[in-house]
């Protein structure tokens, strides 16, 4: 009697190690035909954030889901005292080169949104089409004076406590207060799994807090003059310092489609993952 093979769950599955021509070490999962689609994952999470729109894009495109320099499971030294989305979007770049990628849609959430718009400045010819849900490009809350306020309470009540807490070696309450501080007071207190994720990945955003320049500026008259198609998602919830962000990223990309989302904070696709994928689906439809 043939017993049929159950599909592993997608966050169980093992992920395929690809060693950079860089001395990076990288991760990644791949499914599905077509069009390349890469999804890059915010500053707590890993290739597994996307589990909740894995199986709504694998039929459409050839999904990668990878985890970036710092997060689970890539063992790469901490060695490099100013890391920020420029050096991960040079390690997008040869990611893209050990998989026999041309070009692809990039849709990332958070410091991955602002890795995939630092790719696309860099290498425009690269990305088809890009998704990038509240890139935290923190020098753009400089562009008004809401956004200078909020940014003076975010460093002052998250950032500022949690680089100490880091450099005190008190990681676990560094990493507190920034899930706390990025995604909302609920965030903090999430489901079990949730959290055991978010202390795998504390170096990764240890290596961010303790940078020499973690928000390095990409500057508004390349953004507004980027070639692709470009989708901006925020949440209606999110912090106060994302929200400003947000909206002047917004004021420097005219070109871009932006829009904001009910039931939603900083983590749009995790919040609300049925309205993401078939917005994002739709958007990426459009583009072709």
């Amino acid at each position: 009697m043939h017993t049929a093979t159950l599909p592993i769950p997608f966050a169980q599955r093992s992920p395929r190690r690809l060693a950079l021509p860089n001395g990076v070490e990288l991760h990644c999962v791949e499914q599905g035909q077509g069009l390349p689609l890469v999804f890059i994952h915010g500053a707590m999470g890993d290739w597994r954030a996307w589990e909740p729109q894995w199986d709504a894009f694998v039929p459409h495109y050839r999904c990668i889901a990878y985890s970036r320099r710092y997060s689970h499971p890539n063992r790469n030294a901490m060695a490099s005292p100013d890391h920020s989305a420029l050096h991960e979007a040079q390690d997008l770049a040869l990611m893209l080169d050990a998989l026999g990628i041309a070009r692809a849609h990039l849709v990332g959430s958070s410091y991955g949104g602002f890795t995939a718009l630092a790719l696309a400045v860099a290498q425009p010819q690269r990305v088809h089409a890009l998704v990038a849900v509240e890139p935290p490009m923190m020098k753009y809350a400089q562009a008004s004076e809401a956004g200078r306020q909020a940014e003076a309470e975010f460093r002052a009540r998250v950032i500022e406590p949690a680089n100490a807490a880091f450099r005190a070696g008190d990681d676990v309450r560094a990493a507190a207060l920034m899930t706390g501080g990025i995604n909302g007071a609920a965030a903090a207190a999430a489901s079990p799994e949730w959290a055991a994720r978010r202390l795998q990945n504390l170096r990764a955003m240890k290596m961010l807090a303790l940078s020499s320049d973690e928000f390095p500026l990409l500057q508004p008259h390349d953004l507004a003059a980027l070639p692709m198609p470009v989708l901006l998602l925020s949440g209606q919830d999110t912090p106060a310092v994302h929200r400003e962000i947000f909206n002047n990223v917004c004021a420097a990309m005219p070109r871009a489609q932006h829009e904001r989302v009910a039931g939603a904070g900083h983590g749009v696709s995790r919040d609300q993952p049925a309205w993401f994928n078939q917005r994002v689906l739709s958007f990426l439809s459009a583009a072709l």
